[in-house]
């Protein structure tokens, strides 16, 4: 069993990861606002090079986003004597509307934790607060990663 204050040590490793470790999330200059065990925030820039037309985000973009957060709402409140190996079961993405030239928020949380299960809802709004999408992950927590791993 992990101490409270290990507990807080892996969800640290796991916040620095997020943004410092993922060389996707580096790519798109993906970055934590805010990461607490109630959820997360991941902002990420519009930049062209990440569009699909001019002004708007690739869907797949988006997507990724989503997932990307709803795997960060669970790993910032998990009960790391669980496991720490994160995957995504299931990503469901609903497109609502875009925001020209914005970049966007992730605002993730996790609504169910359970022993390997966990149930997240990520609503993503643009920096003028327009909501763009919103997303279900589906995240499975187990085993052990090995140190110094990046995946």
């Amino acid at each position: 069993m992990l101490s409270e204050q290990e507990q807080q040590d892996e969800r640290d490793r796991a916040r620095r990861r997020w943004t410092e470790g993922v060389a996707f999330n580096r790519a798109c200059a993906m970055t934590v606002q805010r990461w607490d065990p109630d959820g997360i925030e991941m902002r990420l820039p519009f930049r062209e090079d990440l569009g699909a037309h001019p002004g708007v985000f690739h869907g797949g973009v988006i997507s990724a986003l989503i997932d990307t957060a709803g795997c960060g709402a669970v790993a910032a409140g998990h009960d790391y004597d669980l496991g720490d190996r994160i995957t995504t079961v299931a990503l469901a993405v609903q497109y609502l509307s875009a925001d020209p030239g914005q970049g966007v928020v992730a605002y993730a949380r996790c609504n169910r934790r359970g022993r390997q299960l966990n149930y997240t809802e990520v609503t993503v709004r643009s920096d003028r607060g327009k909501e763009v999408a919103h997303g279900l992950v589906t995240v499975s927590v187990s085993g052990r990663r090995e140190r110094g791993s990046s995946s």
